[in-house]
């Protein structure tokens, strides 16, 4: 059987009626005569080869399971088409000619590699900055004035000039080299607080004074995570790494993840971050859903 090809139109009516319950509350809803909501049921009808609604009698038009399998589809083709005429309107209003960018140091290298990759090739004309950096310094750069977006942690999202939108997150795990004492089984409570533990610090006031993961009074304070992960594979200390950074570490046994009572592992839950008082533009916009495509949100 050959079936039709559905208009956008088609699907936007099978949508309306589904959502109002009755072909006269499509009808007032989308401001069109309801023989034209009737008709256009019938044409996708015809096209699908299928009976979308049981409307025998007087009853109130009821989806089928035809028209139940299909209704989430539609919904998408719908959302997909709004989404793509929402970035048009947006590349409409203006490009910016330059966009200021500071990434947190625990989203992966390949991630942002990946993401300004193809920034460049879609807003060749937009100059772009980059800058990386950890924990509340991130915010600070944009609380500022001195980034028009970031993305960052979970540990500045309260700021109240901030507006902000989930786009993935990293999980942090406890790791030391295979010579270190808790890497060794059946590690008791508390004795990760008699180690050194290497610890990403602040470079920013935003959250001075704030611990986060830190089991011991012994750290080490380290503004950069690559020197934080070649001490850890000294066997100098432990510490929490994004699981991504240290993978081929766990594989070649240089590293091993720690199995502490305290569990001390997190989501590090990553957002887009810009001044409430600023609206994203469309370069600014392709970046947010650009970064949340390569975290996986």
């Amino acid at each position: 059987m050959k079936l039709g090809e559905p208009t956008l139109d088609q699907l936007r009516i099978f949508l309306a009626v589904a959502e109002h319950g009755s072909f006269g509350g499509a009808a007032k809803a989308s401001g069109r005569a309801v023989s034209a909501i009737s008709y256009g049921i019938a044409q996708l009808e015809a096209q699908l080869a299928l009976t979308l609604f049981d409307r025998e009698g007087s009853r109130r038009p009821v989806l089928t399971a035809a028209g139940e399998g299909l209704l989430a589809e539609a919904r998408g083709i719908a959302d997909g088409v709004d989404a793509l005429l929402a970035k048009a309107r947006s590349l409409h209003a203006g490009q910016e000619p330059s966009l200021t960018l500071v990434v947190d140091v625990m989203v992966p290298g390949e991630v942002t590699a990946q993401v300004l990759g193809a920034f460049r090739q879609m807003f060749p004309t937009c100059a772009l900055t980059l800058r990386i950096e950890g924990l509340g310094a991130v915010a600070a750069c944009v609380i500022e004035g001195g980034s028009d977006l970031a993305i960052g942690g979970p540990v500045i999202g309260d700021q109240p000039a901030l507006e902000r939108q989930a786009v993935g997150e990293i999980e942090l795990i406890p790791v030391a080299a295979p010579s270190h004492p808790l890497a060794q089984p059946g590690i008791a409570a508390g004795e990760s607080r008699r180690h050194l533990q290497l610890v990403l610090t602040d470079r920013s006031p935003l959250t001075e004074g704030r611990e986060f993961s830190v089991l011991s009074p012994l750290t080490w304070r380290l503004g950069d995570l690559g020197a934080k992960h070649s001490l850890l594979k000294e066997g100098l200390g432990w510490g929490n790494m994004p699981r991504g950074m240290v993978a081929d570490d766990l594989a070649s046994g240089a590293l091993v993840e720690l199995d502490l009572p305290e569990k001390p592992g997190a989501h590090y839950r990553l957002s887009a971050l810009w001044r409430r008082d600023t609206r994203l533009g469309p370069a600014a916009s392709w970046l947010v859903d650009a970064f949340r495509e390569g975290l996986g949100s």
